[in-house]
């Protein structure tokens, strides 16, 4: 399973490891585990950095663009029974979308 991955615009990009669900960035900076992020409707997580060029999640204190993930929806399997609780199956990194952002010609975050 790996990730779909999409470079929105010339230039280097951020470097990024993908370990089952976990996907690393920037060498140990900053690590998401996307099945924490997954839940019942589709999720976009924006990645940025700061005005220290440090990474952060969110566009709060963001300058500039660096990644994006967006997350698709939790599925779950189909009862059998009236009595079966319905169980969420684990998030297919397939589906999960990485959009990554030049650092040599940033975007800047418009709040």
């Amino acid at each position: 399973m790996s990730m779909q991955v999409i470079e929105k615009n010339q230039g280097p990009k951020i470097a990024y490891e993908e370990n089952g669900t976990k996907v690393t960035l920037e060498d140990d900076e900053l690590m998401l585990n996307v099945s924490k992020y997954q839940r019942d409707w589709p999720v976009h997580i924006d990645i940025c950095n700061n005005r220290d060029k440090q990474l952060i999640i969110g566009t709060g204190e963001g300058l500039y663009y660096v990644a994006q993930f967006d997350i698709p929806a939790a599925q779950y399997t189909e009862p059998e029974t009236e009595e079966d609780i319905p169980e969420p199956i684990p998030v297919n990194m397939d589906d999960v979308v990485l959009t990554l952002w030049s650092l040599d010609n940033p975007v800047p975050v418009i709040e």
